[in-house]
């Protein structure tokens, strides 16, 4: 088996450019070696290099896609830009920090011999792919962005693009799990298991996650916010969204 492990970064000597493009190429190796990059995790092969490359690789496409998200006309739309580049990857970062514990203790408690690094490394490449689809998105999110003023019609265009992103970044997580896990090993059934209502968890996390630092879209009509002040929840301000835009209700 080849051995994917020169995705670390080269001598200092490179130009920063180049290094960041050497990090970003570690998403086509994901995309298209996925169970040799998954049997590497399993075997513990240069875990430092690959998680370095899929958090910087992840850094970059929500900065991207978050200025992309936040973009709108006047100052304002600058400032919520340049707000949202930042809050995205701390949406992610935050998400993480709550979840992740409760994934290693699952594993490590159902019987998975896995290290901290390598379930760090298992986690962060679905992460990464759900973030390069995200950035993926974009051009649409653009597209629509310029071509309409209907704010609720993008939130709701913005939900279901995260929804198919993050569906598309777990189907990769489980993907993992299969290759990493030893269909003998003691408690791997009832581990992917846990893995499916640790899905569900980190998906109400990151929801709850992402209303309480809103706005990431700022509303044509208001004036540039930072964080706006904590009140209802993610699934409620869908349900009226949507409700606005059928024109069932009216959203102040």
């Amino acid at each position: 088996m080849s051995n994917l492990s020169t995705i670390k970064t080269r001598p200092s000597g490179r130009r920063g450019f180049d290094r960041l493009a050497e990090h970003l190429a570690i998403v086509e190796i994901i995309l298209r070696q996925r169970e040799q990059f998954f049997l590497e995790i399993k075997e513990g092969i240069n875990l430092q290099g690959k998680i370095r490359s899929m958090i910087i690789a992840s850094a970059v496409f929500l900065a991207l896609t978050g200025a992309v998200l936040g973009s709108s006309s006047g100052i304002a739309g600058i400032g919520q830009a340049m707000s949202s580049a930042v809050k995205l990857p701390i949406l992610f970062l935050l998400t993480s920090l709550i979840c992740l514990p409760t994934l290693y203790l699952f594993n490590t408690l159902f019987g998975a011999r896995q290290s901290i690094r390598q379930n760090l490394a298992m986690y962060l490449a679905p992460i990464t792919v759900m973030t390069v689809m995200l950035f993926g998105f974009a051009p649409i999110v653009l597209f629509f962005l310029l071509t309409t003023n209907d704010y609720q019609f993008f939130k709701l265009l913005n939900v279901a693009i995260f929804g198919i992103s993050g569906f598309i970044g777990m189907w990769f997580l489980l993907k993992g799990m299969w290759i990493i896990s030893d269909d003998q090993e003691k408690g791997v059934r009832i581990r992917r298991l846990t893995l499916l209502f640790w899905i569900c968890l980190y998906a109400f996390v990151g929801s709850q996650m992402a209303w309480t630092l809103r706005p990431f879209i700022g509303h044509p009509d208001a004036p540039f916010e930072l964080i706006r002040q904590v009140g209802g929840n993610f699934y409620a301000d869908v349900w009226y969204s949507l409700g606005e835009f059928l024109g069932f209700v009216t959203v102040r």
